[in-house]
């Protein structure tokens, strides 16, 4: 199946809003942790239950998928739904209030739309816990979201190969914070019950993907911002475990920069302050993240490794 159209990843990456999700506190726990989670789960339980509700099988098969993907896309969302069923539980029965689902509105007009958000959404799903789990402190919770990720990642493949994309664009995961997660999600929230538990993230300024994608490594790519940019600024891409930071130049009010041979698959881009060696810091981020789909470089091995 051929590459679909990306306008639901531009929305995705260039509205980002201050929805009333959650609002800032101090330290995070294993409480703040699974219910950040379970805030993901619920979007993700309700976006793909609205996809199949509005959208029969006959839609999928006319826009050129097939049977097989639409009964696997049937099994996403009974594993969605369990997710928020466990996690709910596993949150009561530690003795704090689980968060509701919110209201939400996402911009899919039709199959193809619906699975290309599906897919982004797989994967910043995938980033979330990743970037998470060095903050569990209770083995046990770890367990619990280390076993949702493999799930996920499984859904994130599906999704990828359907649209045509290489499944495995990378042969390593890529991790975000909780605050450019939830920049990410807060584009999709139109409000929230004022009886969730307020948790401790916020979201970064937004930082807008401007041209089309797929893109490759080692094209100039730009980006744009709706506030005035400091004179030395970095363009920084994480995907995978590479992070990696160029710099970045205007032209015609518009962000520059290369995209680096690390960069393959869903990518992260944000605007940084400095020349970022290993993790990214939230101090760092001036704008972001957009995310762009990088295309993978023929696979190279060698037969003798064993």
């Amino acid at each position: 199946m051929k590459l679909t159209s990306y306008s639901a990843l531009a929305t995705l990456t260039s509205a980002v809003v201050a929805a009333p999700l959650m609002g800032k506190r101090a330290a995070v726990n294993d409480a703040d942790i699974l219910n950040f989670a379970l805030t993901l789960e619920h979007l993700e339980n309700v976006f793909y239950k609205g996809g199949v509700s509005a959208m029969p099988e006959q839609m999928f098969l006319d826009a050129g998928f097939t049977s097989e993907y639409y009964n696997n896309l049937k099994f996403i969302v009974h594993d969605e739904e369990q997710h928020v069923e466990l996690l709910t539980s596993a949150l009561t029965t530690a003795g704090a209030m689980p968060v509701a689902a919110c209201e939400y509105d996402f911009p899919y007009t039709d199959p193809h739309s619906f699975v290309t958000l599906a897919s982004v959404l797989e994967g910043v799903g995938v980033s979330a816990y990743l970037g998470a789990s060095p903050l569990v402190s209770s083995p046990a919770y770890l367990g619990v979201a280390a076993s949702i990720l493999v799930t996920e990642s499984l859904h994130t493949s599906l999704q990828r190969y359907s649209l045509g994309e290489v499944a495995p664009a990378n042969p390593y995961g890529t991790a975000l914070g909780i605050n450019a997660v939830y920049t990410l999600a807060a584009t999709f929230i139109k409000s929230c019950p004022s009886s969730n538990v307020a948790l401790p993230v916020s979201a970064f300024p937004k930082l807008t993907a401007t041209q089309g994608i797929p893109a490759s490594p080692g094209i100039t790519f730009t980006f744009s911002v709706a506030a005035a940019m400091q004179s030395d600024f970095f363009v920084t891409f994480v995907s995978g475990l590479a992070t990696t930071s160029v710099p970045g130049t205007m032209n015609g009010g518009m962000i520059e920069a290369t995209i680096p041979q690390t960069a393959m698959g869903q990518t992260y881009a944000f605007i940084t302050n400095a020349n970022v060696t290993g993790s990214i810091m939230d101090s760092m981020v001036l704008f972001g993240p957009a995310i762009i789909e990088v295309t993978p470089p023929s696979p190279t091995f060698d037969l003798t490794i064993q």
